[in-house]
């Protein structure tokens, strides 16, 4: 099985790009982030790849992080999500914007991505949340809000109306979430809703 490929940048595709490892050309394919953020033609790459064995074929597709070679795995345990899906959301968004969309419940930002509409927005966001903590999804997994900050910031009070206030202002909400969520840790049993808002305000302006 193939993990990880080093060699020459062959040529770019739409949809992938070959890689020269030792006069063998490998085809990967890959998302359109992966390919933006290659090196130029002829140059040295390393790409982590997953393998996919079918009966008809082998397909490898590549990453230039482990995090997004993570997130391309997970991302097919939703019902209605392959290979061809995770790779759009990945060219969508960055592992870190993603991180943040599914905590956050931001059904808007992931069906920004190519094939994710309204439904699968909402299934992904409610089978993956609970899931972020588990793998190495990049930086911004650092600062998910637990399980208990989650509930508070999604369900009542002064936390959860914090939020509702800054999305009422014209911020996105992914970005208020984080906002709201630093403003609670920060504030602790002191949060009352004037204070999450203006500690929230001074986050956003960062």
């Amino acid at each position: 099985m193939i993990a990880k490929l080093k060699g020459l940048l062959d040529s770019v595709s739409e949809i992938g790009c070959i890689v020269d490892v030792g006069g063998v050309g490998y085809q990967v394919f890959a998302s359109a982030r992966t390919l933006r953020n290659l090196p130029p033609m002829g140059q040295a790459v390393q790409l982590f790849i997953e393998t996919h064995v079918r009966e008809d074929h082998i397909h490898l597709f590549g990453f230039l992080t482990q995090a997004e070679r993570a997130w391309f795995n997970l991302l097919q345990t939703v019902q209605g999500v392959g290979a061809k899906v995770a790779l759009a959301i990945l060219g969508s968004l960055s592992t870190d914007e993603l991180t943040r969309a599914l905590a956050a419940g931001d059904k808007a930002m992931l069906t920004r991505c190519d094939g994710v509409g309204p439904k699968l927005a909402l299934r992904l966001i409610t089978e993956l949340k609970d899931k972020l903590g588990g793998l190495d999804l990049g930086a911004a997994a650092a600062g998910l809000p637990s399980a208990g900050e989650s509930a508070a910031i999604e369900g009542q009070g002064a936390v959860a109306d914090a939020l509702s206030a800054l999305v009422n202002l014209g911020y996105k909400r992914v970005d208020a979430f984080g906002a709201v969520t630093v403003a609670a840790r920060q504030l602790g049993d002191k949060a009352d809703v004037s204070s999450l808002i203006r500690l929230g305000l001074k986050e956003l302006a960062k």
